[in-house]
């Protein structure tokens, strides 16, 4: 109503909200501030730490590319630092709308290959380098990753951590999309509606888009190889779900979401020769969450090119539970923290 009003959109009044979380106090903690050339960065260090060099974790918020912030993402910054005795980045990149995406990728990227080029400038072995994200910082993990393949000026990454990410958007009927649509915490409109604000589209082909009118034929017998429900367990289809009719394109239509369907938007339409040199991976799923099965694509995509894939599905998770942990202890945030544990686990490997 007051975004309708005129008063205050809601992306402004959402970044109020997280605002309010309380700053993180913690004695343990080494924080300071700096810039990666453009980039602000915050980063988290044990003060008992000894000499010896340590792993990096460089991490990206969730948020649509628009919310997320310093305080929102302190406890989950720090809780990584603590347990695992880690370097933690975290990564400010600038959000949309004030500025317009790929500038959240461009920001990443900046920041990763800073870190990987100055890693032994701040206790950390540059071999050891691993990237995280949850929600939209999965998807710019993932897009990160993707960039850095062919660079042979740069010491590889380590791995990267996807925490229920969206990685495409090529097919918003797949099972978790339609029994997960009117998900509290994401509903199927509400994360395209963020999606076409962030990547600058008409809201009005939201519609169109739920159909696949923006896939063209030869795309859409490309995608298929990768992006399909016959790629989804049998486990995962029991719920509800029911195969979607086929819609014919509009040529108008594919032209205009041409961008959503860039593999910095959609990481998992990326070419196989890509996915082939990608670093090893944990992904985290939840079973009440749209985007559970971008990740159990991906997850197939990878392991079909030989990369290793940790896998953590949270039966009782829903899209948030792991940011969420760090705030209640109900049963869905106790699965949250089932999941943090689980990549404190996989880092202890790196």
């Amino acid at each position: 109503f007051l975004d309708k009003v005129g008063i205050i959109s809601v992306v402004h009044l959402l970044r109020v909200i997280l605002e309010t979380i309380p700053p993180l106090k913690d004695t343990r903690l080494l924080i300071k501030d700096l810039r990666f050339e453009r980039v602000k960065v915050r980063i988290y260090q044990l003060k008992t730490s000894n000499n010896k060099q340590r792993r990096g974790i460089l991490y990206f918020h969730g948020g649509v590319g628009q919310l997320g912030s310093i305080r929102t993402y302190e406890r989950t910054c720090g809780y990584f630092c603590r347990k695992t005795n880690s370097v933690v980045v975290y990564v400010g990149y600038r959000l949309a709308p004030e500025h317009p995406f790929p500038a959240q990728f461009e920001d990443c990227l900046t920041a990763t290959i800073h870190f990987l080029s100055t890693a032994q400038d701040h206790g950390v072995d540059p071999s050891r380098i691993v990237i995280c994200g949850d929600s939209s910082g999965g998807t710019l993990t993932a897009a990160v990753a993707q960039a850095l393949v062919n660079r042979r000026d740069l010491p590889k990454l380590r791995a990267q951590i996807l925490i229920y990410p969206f990685l495409q958007c090529a097919d918003l009927n797949l099972p978790s999309y339609q029994q997960n649509e009117r998900d509290p915490i994401l509903p199927k409109e509400r994360i395209l509606g963020f999606g076409f604000k962030y990547a600058n589209l008409d809201l009005g082909l939201i519609e169109e888009v739920f159909k696949g009118c923006h896939i063209s034929e030869d795309r859409r017998l490309k995608y298929q190889k990768w992006v399909s429900p016959d790629y989804i367990p049998q486990e995962f289809k029991t719920r509800g779900y029911k195969p979607s009719p086929t819609y014919l394109p509009s040529k108008e239509i594919c032209e205009v979401a041409e961008c959503v369907l860039d593999p910095v938007f959609s990481p998992l339409l990326a070419e196989d020769s890509v996915i082939a040199q990608l670093p090893e991976t944990f992904i985290l799923t939840c079973e009440f969450d749209v985007l559970r099965d971008d990740g159990l694509l991906y997850k197939k995509r990878l392991e079909d090119h030989g990369i290793k894939v940790t896998w953590c599905h949270l039966q009782e998770g829903f899209h948030g539970t792991v940011f969420l942990a760090f705030f209640g202890r109900v049963v869905g945030f106790r699965s949250g923290i089932k999941g943090l544990e689980k990549i404190v686990n996989f880092l202890g490997l790196m």
